[in-house]
């Protein structure tokens, strides 16, 4: 746990220790080690905890840190992979359980789980749970059978509570608390804590060169003018939400998305342009400050060659200052000599071939965070050298592995050399061996070790992590990199483009499967010097790791990340007495300056909102749900408009039978079964080998969510599924079920065609209703229009019988009306027949037991059955003319 809980974490674990309530905390500041406290407390056998809404990685990072602090009786996780039978044993061996969400319901359910003895249920990532989630359904249940647990609930996103009406009371009535804690950075006594030990921090503004001042002010315009032209065609949306600065932010695509994607079929094509152009302009600021000038102008350069892009976009590729930008972007990299040409940009996009002759020269800018981050290291080395104690760790920080693995190479390569083999790989393919391939491979400041080649990352880092290194799949970073691995700038967003595949000797031993996003090395033996992305990895605490392994004395934050900024300070007052040095570089006047102010700014406003919300909050003295006061625990038997049968002889009370659905355990990922039981529907969770729902003895359902649906239809899947429901119930259903969010619309009005197609879904879905006429389509816009509907189709009906449906297989006996129909051989037999066709075999069918009656039957007869003359002297001929050789002839010869 990295040590005791500091002041203020010891008085965030006694307020929430002492009562239930939902604990928000600033994002960085430690809830984690809160709630492991809480897990620790609780890890022994005479409680039964049930932790929620944690993933494996999480998991795995818990039990290490339980089991470093000592804990014997350690958390038990329950998945797939325990028995049904052996569950019940491990929930009475007690202490804290990780349940998957979808064996927690079906257990609750069955009465699996011994509800009475759970001592309570701890909620992580607590702003997820919304009414419809697998885990407020688990809480609900939960309630209903235990009324003396605890809940305790945590989350450190608390702009997640600043969209939405009332969303942190909605939040806080589905977890059945009433106490809300906050505890924001600026509260006093963390403000105490953490300023008591300050780390020492220099901030380093490095200044943007004058051509990239100028290529981030055209995207800053060509954004400005892309806005304006979305907010003219549509008038309705928030202004204040289109704004330039909300642009910036990491949360604009998804309030896009929140305004757009309900009304995305009806919008017209230039304004699904302009959201896909600001979504390719935030790339470029990105790339502008993230990466170097080559990897910027090999992107901007795909957008203009790539056909697709160029006749997409909204029209900003043919501004003026997208032209500026596009000279400023490869004046960065290179020049021609040609004046004439040098100016004439169109002519150079248009005919490539003849660019091609021109004489380029290197520019090849550097990136100015790298010379600021040579003086940042050689400061390190030189206090180091001069230190009379044991040299300080350094751990370098950056935003994603791609960074990473650019400023590895420039450590050890130094900047020509990086620059030089991107534009290679790149603008230089074909040119011949140029000036730009006399590259130093040493950088200028590789003094006393730093730009050591290979041999130098045998370091401690690898050795301290050996013993961990096949359980959390680590690689170094000469495995992530390599020596001489081509680069795909073009690819947007790869961050896998520059994994190596030479890989060292000692480390070729390692045969496990790597991953490089979580990954962490060393590039020096001494002082140890270890890179970090600070994103993409897929073990969230992988910077916590190397934070307590590493424990470096110097921390370059090569780019602003809010979290990691707290946690260094958490970190360095859980060690007071050691120094910590934090450089933070970040570039001035920038739209990443921009990003982090405004990160800040939201995070307070969201803490000033939801203290402002908790002074007026009007909570219910029922909210917890220990009494059966709590109107959410109720469910509704019947809906309000329900009429009441008032013949009741005598006055008798007439005991219903409650109403039930069979569900197969594989629906549990959905949120149907959940809004069903809120509607009083008994629920029992039954494996299924035909349908997703079983209403009443004859209506069976499959469920189809849009994307399933394309799916199965692709696959053929559906067919399958719905010639089962045909052949064992009377009334097979097919319910599409639509996401709330997203166009009630299966395919776009400007989609629709007036022929049949093999491609269209529409066209396959009308196909599959000829071939199943018993089939019936339901349409629902959301999940709780869906239960509403299963609700009106069990009304007056009989009741399930959950042992028939579990044994419906494929071998069960066929319904009355699919014995006839669906044997196989006849029936495709009589279907391929001269004058048969879908609408006529019926009648054939019911006077034909067989073919042998079949045959019995008069030309007369059979006239009278098809309804055509034509029909049944065709059908009559087939079955008793004499067919040789030469009527076939005669036959194709007339045919054509």
């Amino acid at each position: 746990m990295a040590g005791p809980l500091l002041e203020y974490e010891t008085e965030m674990f006694l307020s929430l220790f002492s009562t239930d309530g939902l604990l928000v905390s600033a994002e960085g500041l430690g809830i984690d080690r809160v709630l492991l406290q809480f897990m620790k407390v609780y890890s022994e056998e005479g409680s039964l905890v049930l932790l929620l809404n944690t993933t494996t990685p999480e998991q795995d990072y818990f039990t290490e840190q339980l089991r470093t602090e000592g804990v014997s009786h350690l958390p038990q996780t329950v998945n797939s992979d325990v028995q049904s039978s052996e569950r019940y044993h491990v929930y009475t061996q007690g202490g804290v359980l990780y349940v998957t969400s979808r064996i927690l319901v079906v257990d609750f359910l069955t009465d699996k789980i011994p509800a009475h003895l759970i001592s309570g249920i701890l909620v992580y990532r607590a702003h997820k749970i919304i009414d419809s989630c697998q885990e407020a359904f688990i809480l609900r249940l939960y309630r209903q059978k235990n009324k003396t647990g605890f809940i305790k609930a945590f989350t450190d996103k608390v702009t997640a509570f600043s969209t939405g009406f009332c969303k942190v009371e909605r939040v806080m009535r589905n977890l059945f608390v009433k106490k809300l804690f906050l505890w924001p950075r600026f509260q006093a006594s963390v403000n105490t804590v953490l300023d008591r030990h300050k780390p020492d921090v220099v901030e380093l503004h490095v200044p943007l060169t004058s051509a990239m001042r100028a290529i981030q002010s055209s995207i800053l315009d060509i954004m400005n003018a892309c806005l304006k032209e979305l907010r003219r065609y549509n008038p309705t949306l928030e202004a204040e939400d289109l704004s330039l600065e909300n642009t910036l932010g990491n949360g604009f695509e998804k309030t896009i998305r929140h305004y757009l994607d309900p009304l995305w079929h009806q919008l017209g094509a230039k304004t699904k342009s302009l959201v896909q152009d600001l979504k390719i302009l935030r790339t470029l600021l990105l790339y502008l400050t993230q990466y170097d000038c080559v990897t910027f102008l090999n992107l901007l350069e795909s957008l203009r060659s790539s056909q697709k892009n160029f006749g997409s976009n909204s029209g900003w590729l043919f501004l003026d200052s997208s032209t500026s930008m596009f000279v400023n972007a490869r004046s960065r990299v290179y020049r021609i000599h040609e004046g004439k040409k040098k100016h004439k940009v169109g002519e150079a996009d248009q005919n490539p071939c003849a660019s091609a002759p021109l004489k380029r020269e290197c520019v090849l800018e550097k990136n100015p965070k790298w010379e600021a981050l040579t003086e940042v290291l050689q400061e390190i080395e030189k206090e180091n050298s001069s230190s009379e104690h044991e040299p300080g760790h350094v751990l370098i920080c950056a935003s994603d592995d791609r960074t990473c693995s650019q400023l590895k190479e420039y450590i050890q390569r130094g900047a020509d050399s990086l620059l030089n083999r991107l534009y290679s790989r790149t603008f230089g393919k074909d040119e011949p061996a140029a000036a730009h391939d006399k590259s130093k491979p040493v950088n200028s400041w590789s003094k006393k070790g730093i730009g050591k080649s290979f041999s130098g990352k045998k370091s401690k880092a690898k050795n301290t992590k050996s013993s961990t290194k096949k359980q959390r799949h680590s690689l170094t970073l000469t495995q992530m990199v390599g020596q001489e691995k081509e680069i795909e700038t073009a690819q947007m967003g790869s961050s896998g483009d520059e994994e190596g595949h030479e890989v060292e000797e000692e480390e070729k031993e390692q045969e496990e499967e790597i991953f490089s996003s979580d990954s962490y090395y060393g590039i020096v033996k001494e002082p140890l010097t270890v890179i970090h992305p600070l994103k993409g990895c897929c073990d969230p605490y992988s910077l916590t790791r190397v934070l307590q392994e590493v424990e470096p004395m110097f921390v370059v934050l090569y780019d602003a990340e809010l979290s990691f900024v707290r946690q260094l300070e958490v970190y360095k007052a859980s060690r007071p007495g050691k120094l910590l040095r934090v450089y933070f570089l970040i570039y001035g006047g920038s739209t990443e300056e921009q990003r982090y102010l405004t990160a800040l700014c939201k995070e307070k406003q969201a803490f000033e909102h939801l203290i402002r919300e908790k002074a007026t909050m009007v909570v219910p003295e029922e909210r917890e749900g220990r009494e059966d006061t709590n109107l959410d625990l109720v469910r509704n038997s019947e809906p309000a408009y329900a009429t009441s049968n008032t013949r009741k002889a005598g006055g008798q009370e007439v005991v219903e039978e409650p109403s039930r659905v069979i569900v197969d355990m594989r629906e549990f990922r959905s949120e149907l079964p959940s809004l069903l039981h809120r509607r009083g529907l008994d629920i029992e969770p039954v494996t299924l080998e035909v349908g997703d729902y079983i209403l009443t003895s004859n209506i069976c359902v499959e469920r189809k969510s849009v994307s399933d649906l394309i799916g199965s239809l692709q696959s053929g899947r559906l067919y399958t599924q719905c010639l089962s429901m045909s052949r064992f119930y009377r009334q097979p259903v097919l319910l599409v079920e639509f996401d709330p969010a997203k166009p009630f619309s299966l395919v776009a009005r400007s989609d629709m065609r007036q022929e049949m197609s093999a491609n269209d879904i529409t066209s396959k879905l009308t196909l599959l209703t000829l071939h199943f006429p018993r089939l019936r389509l339901l349409w629902c816009p959301s999940p709780h229009a869906t239960a509403e509907l299963f609700q009106e189709l069990k009304r007056g009906r009989p009741e399930p019988d959950t042992a028939a449906a579990q044994a419906v297989t494929a071998e069960s006996d066929m319904v009355e009306e699919s014995a006839d129909l669906y044997n196989p051989g006849p029936y495709d037999f009589l279907i391929r027949m001269p004058g048969v066709n879908v609408k006529n075999f019926r009648g054939l069918v019911k006077h034909a037991a067989n073919l042998t009656e079949l045959l019995t039957l008069s030309q007369e007869k059979l006239s009278e059955i098809l309804g055509s003359t034509s029909n049944a002297k065709k059908l009559y001929e087939f079955l008793h003319n004499t067919m040789n050789g030469a009527s076939v002839q005669k036959n194709k010869h007339t045919s054509k």
